[in-house]
């Protein structure tokens, strides 16, 4: 029995405090017309990470200098795609503020579109399954590790990384509470030393990511 392999990318960032997917509609057979996320089959001799990238850049426009990549999750139901045996090893790239994708040349168009509207509909082959996937691995990491800090700019205040999280996890956040959290949990956060009021109020103070990998207490969602 002949397997291919093939690489599919969940990548998120937030636009307009919403949390989006890239998603391409596809311009060939199967699923002609439909949404689906970018990806490809792996070539010959191609590593699976250099193929993510690859995939990354030719359906998307986007370098994987810009993004976090990280791999979620294989996938090989039989009959998961209509053209054959095909296992698919998608990834997860997450990045603060990205630019609209270039749709690749086996896709008609390529647009960041919210996770909710998308989990909505009906994506081609079995990505409503990855995209989901995708999202609450997200969700997740954003409890015990820094990731939310992915979705920022490399300097940002409290105000706009509790944001990433309010966009992520879909729920309003207590500003007070939050804040005494993430400048509490050992290593989360460093701060430079400036301000800014691009907030608006009071200037607020910048911060990077830390040095820590985890978080120490985490920040749960069920508080």
């Amino acid at each position: 029995m002949d397997v291919s392999v093939t690489v599919d990318l969940v990548v998120l960032t937030i636009r307009d405090e919403r949390l989006c997917a890239v998603l391409v509609r596809r311009g060939i057979p199967p699923y002609r017309g439909r949404w689906a996320l970018p990806g490809g089959f792996v070539e010959d001799g191609e590593d699976l990470a250099d193929a993510a990238a690859r995939e990354l850049e030719e359906e998307t426009g986007l370098a994987l200098r810009d993004v976090h990549l990280e791999q979620l999750q294989t996938y090989g139901a039989p009959g998961r795609d209509p053209r054959g045996r095909v296992v698919t090893v998608a990834h997860l790239a997450l990045a603060p503020d990205l630019p609209t994708p270039t749709a690749g040349s086996d896709a008609a168009h390529a647009d960041w579109v919210p996770v909710d509207e998308a989990l909505a509909g009906r994506l081609a082959f079995d990505h409503g399954r990855i995209l989901s996937d995708g999202v609450e691995r997200a969700r997740s990491k954003l409890e015990y590790t820094p990731l939310g800090t992915a979705f920022c700019p490399p300097e940002f205040t409290v105000g706009e990384l509790r944001r990433v999280y309010e966009a992520v996890w879909g729920r309003d956040l207590d500003p007070r509470n939050f804040h005494r959290k993430v400048t509490g949990s050992r290593g989360f956060l460093a701060d430079t030393g400036e301000r800014t009021n691009r907030d608006g109020g009071r200037p607020a103070r910048l911060y990077r990511r830390g040095t820590t990998d985890l978080l120490h207490p985490p920040l749960l969602r069920a508080e």
